[in-house]
């Protein structure tokens, strides 16, 4: 039997002794988790640095630091979370308890991505603790300085029965993929993310696939540019352009293009200096064969800022690229690197034409100080997430599901969504062994008359909040009749 079977089996067997139900075991390991997190942070750091070369700080605040935010809420709000949620009730459970159960789904596997080896895999670990899951651990083998420290330490905190960590490359994913999951929540391409997919469908497992694709970013003409760039720079950069939704390319008018180019050429050397290959906080792409692929997607487009390139330190350049087209090659998958392609568009019509001839994005942005504007790009568009004028910051709003839409992916996690995506929402229903004659009109024989009777139950419309209400009305007005006629007298 291999390591991944077994590590499978033990998270299964563990499972169902039960001692993941109570909320008091799973706020346990919620908090063992955070010990973590802090506690080795400098371990965390370290493994970073050598995978993507972030600097300390910026892994605290891109890798760990919302890991921390999402445990934090979890403990706070789990038992709010787990409670039996009431639904709205008919008249013909109008005296009955009806309500949703969340209950966890099992042993969830989760695969994590190398581009935020610690966020990506951590917070929807988050969920499934909460949720009171047992989850296999797989992190990126692409980092493997970050997986590492992940099987060595994660189980000195965890009980390493529920939450094995499974470290390997794509042999040791596929045989973790023949197993049998509750669920399975993937992080990474849409490529691989269809292979999840098509192994999970053998055992009709549920999957969250959190993929990626060409996010376009369109800047109206009239917004203030200068910031706009400024942002937009920002977020298209940080991780050197390697984060799912970075502004995959950029959609202006031609009257502004120039402008755009120079404001984010000045950002590219505010924020990392006239040399970005000696800057601590810009960092490399993963590895060569990334950078390759990178570096081909530039043919036949014109580089207007950047890029400089260092294949024996996996260096590219904050670059940006003009002359760009749809059938550019550099459009025809996602950067997923620091390249920003500039296309011009005669307005918002045909910026919204363009980025619906295309898969639906991760995430769409817009820049611009017209309201009506953005809610028409809302309105005429879909995508897992819209952000106006700004980029990658909807990502740190628990109270917003995060996820994506059609090739983008599937299910959302962030927060309470985290907890039901991996809850499963136990429909219960709880009747008294009392009126056995309003439920005649269902038992045979089947005559009109109780046909008409089982259409008015059925299908009236009554809101019975309103009714509640009404009755309430009634009682105080009675009551408050009786007062006032008490007193005159």
């Amino acid at each position: 039997m291999s390591r991944q079977q077994l590590a499978v089996q033990r998270a299964r067997k563990s499972f169902q002794t039960g001692k993941t139900k109570p909320l008091e075991s799973r706020i346990h390991q919620l908090r063992n988790l955070l010990r973590f997190v802090t506690e080795r942070r400098r371990d965390i750091a370290e493994a970073v640095k050598k995978d993507l070369s972030k600097s300390e700080h910026g892994t605290e605040l891109f890798e760990t630091l919302g890991v921390e935010g999402e445990i934090k809420l979890a403990i706070e709000k789990l038992a709010e979370w787990a409670a039996p949620r009431p639904v709205e009730k008919s008249l013909l459970t109008i005296s009955d308890e009806v309500f949703m159960h969340p209950e966890p789904l099992g042993v969830v596997l989760i695969i994590g991505a190398w581009n935020y080896p610690w966020a990506v895999t951590l917070q929807p670990l988050v969920g499934a603790i909460a949720a009171g899951n047992a989850a296999v651990i797989k992190p990126s083998e692409v980092c493997c300085h970050s997986a590492k420290v992940m099987e060595e330490l994660l189980p000195q905190y965890l009980d390493k029965d529920l939450y094995p960590v499974v470290t390997g490359g794509v042999p040791e994913t596929q045989e973790l993929l023949r197993q049998r999951f509750d669920h399975i929540f993937y992080t990474g391409s849409s490529a691989v993310g269809k292979l999840v997919m098509e192994a999970a469908a053998r055992n009709l497992t549920p999957v969250t696939l959190e993929l990626g694709g060409k996010s376009p970013c369109y800047i109206d003409k009239n917004c203030d540019i200068t910031v706009a760039c400024r942002r937009i720079t920002w977020g298209k950069f940080v991780n050197c352009g390697q984060t799912c939704i970075a502004p995959d390319y950029v959609l202006c008018d031609p009257s502004i293009q120039n402008r755009v180019q120079e404001e984010i050429k000045n950002c590219i050397k505010e924020f990392y200096t006239d040399d970005p290959k000696t800057f601590e906080d810009y960092g490399r792409i993963i590895n060569k064969r990334h950078f390759k692929r990178i570096m081909a997607l530039m043919e036949g487009s014109t580089v207007v800022v950047g890029g400089d390139s260092d294949e024996s330190q996996c260096y590219i350049a904050p670059t940006v690229l003009k002359n760009v087209t749809g059938e550019s090659k550099v459009m025809k998958e996602e950067i997923f690197g620091p390249l920003l392609p500039i296309i011009t568009v005669s307005g918002v019509d045909e910026a919204i034409q363009f980025i619906n001839e295309r898969e639906k994005p991760l995430v769409i942005y817009v820049f611009s100080n017209d309201n009506k504007l953005i809610k028409r790009v809302i309105a005429e568009t879909s995508s897992g997430a819209l952000l106006a004028n700004d980029c990658l910051v909807h990502f740190t709003v628990s109270s917003l599901p995060f996820g994506g839409v059609g090739n983008s992916g599937m299910g959302c996690y962030h927060g309470r969504y985290g907890f039901d995506q991996l809850s499963h929402m136990r429909s219960c229903l709880i009747k008294q062994l009392k009126m056995e004659g309003v439920n005649s009109m269902r038992y045979p024989p089947h005559t009109a008359k109780k046909l008409g009777w089982a259409r008015f139950f059925l299908l009236k419309q009554i809101n019975l909040g309103r009714l509640r209400r009404m009755m309430l009305l009634a009682m105080f007005v009675g009551v408050a009749s009786f007062v006032v006629q008490r007193f005159l007298r």
